[in-house]
């Protein structure tokens, strides 16, 4: 079995009395697109800038292709420049007195590569980047999307193994952005490079990688599939974080209703109770149930696992329609793929199927098993 292409062992980053990144360990396949996820300041850029060799750590290990490029207890650290990985960052950072043409050569030139093989290497990469006309031109005198066009080119043109991207598309409007993940995904699909993509949308985490790595103050919450990830959350700060619009959560008890194989497992709480599919929980434990919002159903009549509602808010976005129905002191968030004609202040039926239900202990927040 081969090595993993990128390793990273009991890292950590401290910044003063901050721990930026809290003994972190994770690797990486080759030909792996991994998102490293989580809210602004949670340490994910920092993991990265550790990899490229742009921040020192201040304890662990980083291998890559198998080769240590840092090591706290033998005091090894390669230069960035040696590393061989191609980086793009959110800021683009090109040179503004440079033509497109030599932005993506000044890396080739530094490398002291042969004036004929620069102009072969680059045309060729202007012409899979669909950049040919613009060549001449100079970054300040392009959009957005065509300076982002030139970053990525000038990584690929040394054909690198390794990408690493630092929210290269949060400057983009929002057409834009899911044009250039198109893009990305087609350049990581047609390259084979493992890539390395730090983002704090999670759109972009669930639509593009085939591994996501949850990251919160530092330490890592989750690595899973963006499956896995969204349908069994491993705790609560996953299931609130992942998922437009967020997750529902209700606080209950447990109550075991039955025995044996007719055993339900119900969450009750002040307000109501719902069943769920669970089959062996400890009665009297304190709980958090979650439903994701487009597996709230508006149904006409009340039943079992239904719950009255009144609606607060109506958001139409065009295929899928975002209500908000308060009930008590709780708010639903419920999403709607189908035509539904509902007013603020009106009454509905909320059903929630059993089999949809997460149930999250109260006291670690952690996903307990079905």
């Amino acid at each position: 079995m081969s090595s993993p292409i990128i390793e990273v062992r009991n890292l950590t980053k401290v910044f003063g009395k901050v721990v930026a990144v809290d003994n972190v360990s994770f690797t990486i396949d080759e030909k792996d697109f991994l998102i490293l996820l989580g809210p602004s300041g949670c340490g994910k850029t920092t993991i990265l800038r550790m990899i490229v060799g742009l921040e020192t750590p201040t304890e662990g290990k980083i291998f890559l292709r198998g080769r240590p490029v840092f090591s706290s207890t033998k005091g090894i650290l390669v230069p960035a420049r040696e590393r061989e990985v191609g980086l793009v960052f959110q800021s683009y950072a090109l040179w503004p007195h440079m033509t497109v043409f030599q932005n993506i050569a000044f890396g080739l030139k530094v490398k002291r590569m042969k004036p004929g093989i620069v102009h072969e290497k680059v045309e060729e990469v202007l012409n899979y980047m669909r950049l040919e006309e613009m060549a001449e031109r100079y970054p300040q005198e392009m959009s957005g999307g065509q300076q982002q066009r030139v970053a990525l080119a000038r990584m690929l043109v040394s054909k690198p193994d390794i990408f690493l991207m630092d929210e290269p598309l949060s400057n983009l409007d929002a057409k834009l952005r899911l044009e250039m993940r198109a893009e990305i995904k087609n350049i990581h699909s047609q390259t084979g490079a493992t890539t390395v993509y730090v983002t704090h949308d999670q759109v972009e985490g669930q639509t593009m990688a085939n591994r996501i790595v949850v990251i919160n103050k530092g330490i890592i919450e989750q690595l899973a599939s963006p499956k896995t990830i969204y349908n069994r959350p491993a705790n609560l700060f996953v299931a609130d974080f992942i998922g437009s619009p967020a997750i529902n959560l209700i606080e209950g008890t447990v109550v075991a209703e039955g025995s044996g194989n007719t055993e339900k497992i119900t969450v009750k709480n002040d307000l109501f109770t719902l069943t769920t599919a669970y089959q062996d929980l400890k009665a009297g434990l304190d709980v958090v149930a979650a439903i994701r919002p487009e597996n709230i159903s508006v149904v006409p009549e009340p039943g079992t696992n239904t719950i009255a509602g009144t609606v607060d808010t109506v958001l139409p976005t065009g295929p899928e329609t975002i209500l908000r129905a308060r009930h008590d002191s709780i708010m639903f968030n419920i999403l709607v793929t189908r035509e539904i004609d509902v007013m603020p202040g009106q009454e509905i039926h909320m059903y929630i199927p059993p089999e949809h239900i997460l149930i999250f202990d109260r006291q670690t927040s952690c996903l307990l098993p079905l």
